[in-house]
Formats: C-alpha cells, structure tokens, sequence
C-alpha cells in the first residue's frame, strides 16, 4: 500500500507539501498541486482518514449512544441517524451502552480518542458534567429522546407531557371510570414527564390516588409485572394508559392471561408508536412518536454544529399522534 511518503518522492516534493495538497491547507502552487495529484493517481494511493481528520480537524464521523438497541423504538432512530449522515458523507459509530454507566463513559472516551466530531446521546445514565467535558472539548453533543434537565445542551425530544395528555382523554371519553398508569423508570426525564401529563389530567378525580400508579422500567416484563400489582391492589381498573410501547405489551399479555377482556373491561393505551403493536391481539392503540423525524433532526443539528453553522443550544419538541386502534376500541 502506498503511502504519502511515496507520493512525495515520485511528485519530487516534500511530504508537507502532499499533506497541504490533500487537506487543502496552505498555498500550494497550481503546477504542483497538478503534479501531486497525478502521482496520488499513479500509486492508487488512498490517504489515511485518521491523518486527514486529525490534520483538517474533522474526521467526518459521529457517534450515535443508545441504551439498548433490542428495543424497537431504537433500531428506526439509528436508521434515521445514519441516513441523514449519510447523505452528508458523515459516517456514523453505533454505540450500545446497555443501560450501563460504566459502558456508555468508556464508549465516551474512546471516541474522544479517536477524534471523533460529534456525538449524539440516548441515555439514561449521562451526566451533566460528562457534557461539560464534551463541551470543554469543543465536541458537539445533541440528547435525542431522553433530554436532561438543567443542561447547556442541545435536545431533541418529542411532546411527552402533551402527549400522555391525550392517552387519558381519550380513554375518559371511550368511558373510562378508573385509570392507572404503568411508568417508565423515574430517573428518566422522560418517563417522568408522561406520569406528570398522566396525573395533570386524573388528579381531578375522586376515584384518583397513588396506588394507581406502578413503575415498570420500559420493558415487556415489567409492563407485566406492573399490571399484575395493579389488579391485585385496584381489581376494579377500567383503563390503563402505559409509559411506553414495550410496557404495554407486557400489560397486555397479563390482562389476557388473567382472563380480562380489552377493551370490554380493560381498555389499554401505550406510548412510542413502535411497529409491534400493529401486530397484536387486538391492536395497540398507541402515542406514536415522529421516531424517524426525531432521529433525522438530530443528526442535521450535530451536523450542521460540527460545520459551524449553528452555535446555539435549542431544545426541539416534536408533536405526537394518538392512533387509535382496536385496544381501546369497546365498540367491538
């Protein structure tokens, strides 16, 4: 394999010359720029995108950091992110931290190391101050989906709070007399800000009280688990508005095994819009998400921060869409 050695020797120029010729940085007469060329054409030579980043200081390449990429909603926001990036001749590192802090810090560093130009975040661990470093490093870092609090950060999110809102007045009007909520973990800014949009609108109630609201950590086993707590403590709940997609399947799945009809007796509600509850029995009346849209926005905001051409943090929220489907369907 050639190097740039090579290159300089068969050009007759010095290797500084063939660097200011391939980051285009310095003056470098026309005739020899031509003659650098033609030698870099000649030896097939291919230059080190490493040399190059770390010499032009960018290296065209993000990180993207999730959580856990067997979860549904995951899988389509990296789609987004690498087709965005794509398009911008950006290439792009999967990261998955597994929910580990440990794991996502290291992941962190080692891109740091390896000069990276930005990084895009999905976690439930980060720090503040890791992204003050971040910052301090002149490394761009866009929070997609789970935001912090208190942060000098670009975000880009969808309208949680809004968005549960919707969940329960739409099982109020289908007839709802008592409704429950299965949460996501509450560490999570996320979680936290539907269980707010949940309790703005039930807290009116008399029916209303603590007991119907059970944690189940975003996942199908605790979406059963919580349900199964729910039932014990409030037999007679006729509607269930859960955190997330992931959750709701497992409520169902527990509903059904414990011999309730849904939507007859129990009339059921997620959070995300992930493909899966199109295929369930019945289907799984859900607040999808822009997951695509807010995947895209993310990678053109870091994008266009790495170029420069946006330096200030915003916080962008997307709207959400209630689909109704067959889960809340008590005509049926």
């Amino acid at each position: 394999m050639s190097t740039i050695r090579d290159v300089a020797k068969i050009a007759g120029v010095s290797v500084a010359t063939v660097s200011r010729v391939l980051n285009k940085n310095g003056y470098v007469n026309k005739d020899t720029e031509i003659t650098v060329l033609r030698a870099m054409k000649e030896l097939n030579f291919e230059p080190n995108p490493v040399a190059r980043g770390l010499a032009g200081k960018k290296m065209m390449t993000i990180s993207l950091i999730l959580p856990d990429i067997s979860n549904p909603f995951f899988p389509e926001l990296a789609r987004a992110v690498e087709d965005v990036a794509q398009k911008n001749q950006f290439n792009v590192f999967l990261c998955n931290s597994d929910n580990l802090e440990n794991k996502e810090k290291s992941y962190i560093e080692v891109m740091q190391k390896k000069g990276i130009d930005g990084l895009i975040i999905v976690s439930n661990t980060v720090e503040e101050e890791t992204i003050k470093a971040l910052h301090d490093a002149k490394i761009p870092v866009v929070l997609l989906d789970r935001p912090l609090t208190n942060n000098n950060c670009t975000m880009v999110k969808a309208q949680n709070i809004e968005g549960a809102h919707a969940a329960v007045k739409h099982l109020l009007e289908i007839g709802c007399k008592k409704i429950a909520h299965i949460s996501g973990p509450m560490n999570l800014n996320t979680a936290y800000e539907r269980l707010v949009g949940y309790k703005e609108i039930v807290s009116q109630f008399e029916w209303f009280n603590d007991s119907l609201i059970e944690e189940g950590g975003f996942d199908i086993k605790g979406g059963r688990e919580a349900m199964k707590r729910l039932l014990l403590t409030n037999p007679d709940i006729d509607g269930i508005f859960a955190g997330n997609d992931l959750m709701t399947l497992g409520a169902l799945k527990e509903l059904l095994h414990m011999g309730k009809n849904v939507p007859g007796q129990v009339a059921i509600c997620g959070f995300d819009g992930i493909q899966l509850t199109e295929y369930t029995e019945p289907e799984i009346t859900t607040i999808a998400q822009p997951i695509y849209e807010m995947g895209a926005l993310a990678t053109d905001v870091l994008i266009r921060q790495i170029k420069g051409e946006l330096n200030e943090n915003k916080t962008f929220e997307l709207p959400v869409q209630l689909i109704i489907r067959n889960s809340t369907n008590k005509k049926n």
